[in-house]
């Protein structure tokens, strides 16, 4: 079907439906206009042509802070914000890809080698999701498209994810009869992200935006993730579940979000294992000060968050499937308290004058008053934090934290039931 075609579809409502599926009905209007305006924009690039269009979410870390680097749990969840592409079909093996935002050079996929000048482009991540799933044996073969994304660059939901997921999953339509599983996506993510791109992270964002809904999943065996769908909507609990954007800047932090990985191996090296998932509590404390004197304390505090961490989001998913929503909220309310005492990732080293993550904790404290739950959301030192609001208080704790943080920084996350996906 031509990409005009298309056009007129959703404007005939033909698309209702899915889009309802995917964004909830008080936004399909607005959701609407976002997918005429991105076929719009893929038509004036690339002419009128046969084409379709391929949504993959961002996420959400609702348990398991800095587990996944260690092989450990998390439960994570696909949300309505996304990134979503026009795409029509080419037979020269090329990839032309327009963003809004970035300029990306087309991509020949006849190379799939590394090439150390992409590191840390888009270019790198369109090669590597190809090499990747070229590996694992798919097929894979070019397309023009025209990608917009409303996932926040920095703020915790994995934009990168989502567009190293959106890669594989159009490669799978285009080329596969859409038959590479969401799993195998994520994996595939998580290579390019790695080796293409070159910075190391963890499985859950790619595993969380490519399989969808809520999601418990156990990563101790490296390739074969442990992964389980759990049913659970926020609204039915009269919730509302809310990221604040406490726009505090990335800038210098990569030492940072590196120290945390580097120090949870270094004390799992002390206790004769790669990492953490492999140690136990009673590891630990048997070697406390031998993990002291090696590694440090700020160490030490930190694996003794990932061994309480990794079962507590265990916890909270059992919590979840028994619908004792007071015990998950108070295991929410635990690994937040966690995260800001052992793991230290609330506050850059030396930071004074400036701590908006611990300001929007402090302020959702104040709200919230025993109600609910908050944390802070993702690497942590900027970005965003998460709270389980109750609807009765939800205008006056965005009220709070604009007048903290500005008008629009708030986020009511609506819990998506699909992972990558083509949409028409």
């Amino acid at each position: 079907m031509k990409l005009s075609e298309l056009i007129q579809e959703i404007r005939d409502g033909k698309h209702n439906s899915m889009l309802n599926e995917l964004y909830g009905e008080d936004d399909l209007a607005f959701e609407q206009e976002r997918y005429i305006s991105v076929i719009q924009k893929t038509i004036d690039l690339f002419g009128d042509q046969e084409g379709c269009v391929y949504s993959a979410p961002g996420r959400t870390e609702v348990g398991g802070n800095h587990t996944d680097h260690q092989l450990g749990r998390v439960l994570a969840a696909s949300i309505n914000l996304d990134t979503i592409a026009a795409v029509i079909k080419t037979d020269d093996n090329k990839v032309r890809l327009a963003s809004r935002g970035f300029e990306i050079k087309p991509v020949d996929l006849s190379d799939l080698s590394i090439n150390a000048a992409e590191k840390n482009t888009t270019e790198s991540l369109i090669r590597g999701v190809a090499a990747g799933l070229k590996e694992r044996g798919w097929e894979v073969g070019g397309f023009m498209a025209y990608s917009e994304s409303d996932v926040i660059a920095g703020g915790g939901m994995s934009s990168s994810a989502a567009f190293e997921v959106l890669l594989g999953t159009i490669e799978s339509g285009l080329y596969n009869d859409g038959k590479v599983s969401a799993e195998d996506i994520a994996k595939v993510g998580q290579y390019a992200e790695n080796i293409y791109f070159m910075k190391a992270s963890g499985l859950m964002d790619q595993m969380a935006s490519s399989v969808g809904s809520f999601t418990a999943i156990d990563f101790y065996e490296k390739e074969n993730p442990l992964i389980e769908k759990v049913e659970f909507n926020p609204a039915d609990y009269n919730i509302d579940l809310i990221l604040t954007d406490v726009r505090a800047s990335h800038a210098d932090l990569s030492d940072e979000y590196s120290a945390i990985p580097t120090e949870m191996k270094g004390v799992a090296k002390v206790l004769g294992q790669d990492v953490l998932s492999r140690c136990t509590m009673a590891d630990l404390l048997a070697n406390v000060e031998k993990v002291r004197e090696a590694q440090g304390d700020r160490a030490f505090l930190r694996a003794y968050h990932f061994l309480n961490e990794t079962q507590r989001a265990k916890e909270e998913a059992i919590a979840l499937r028994e619908k004792n929503i007071e015990r998950f909220l108070q295991l929410v309310n635990e690994s937040g308290r966690s995260s800001w005492m052992y793991l230290q990732n609330i506050c850059p080293p030396g930071a004074k004058k400036e701590q908006q993550v611990a300001i929007g904790l402090a302020l959702s404290d104040c709200v919230l008053q025993g109600e609910g739950a908050y944390r802070v959301h993702g690497g942590g030192f900027a970005g965003t934090i998460q709270a389980f609001v109750p609807k009765a208080k939800t205008e006056e704790y965005i009220r709070t934290m604009e007048s903290a943080f500005g008008e629009g920084c708030c986020y009511i996350l609506r819990i998506r039931g699909y992972g990558g996906v083509k949409v028409m």
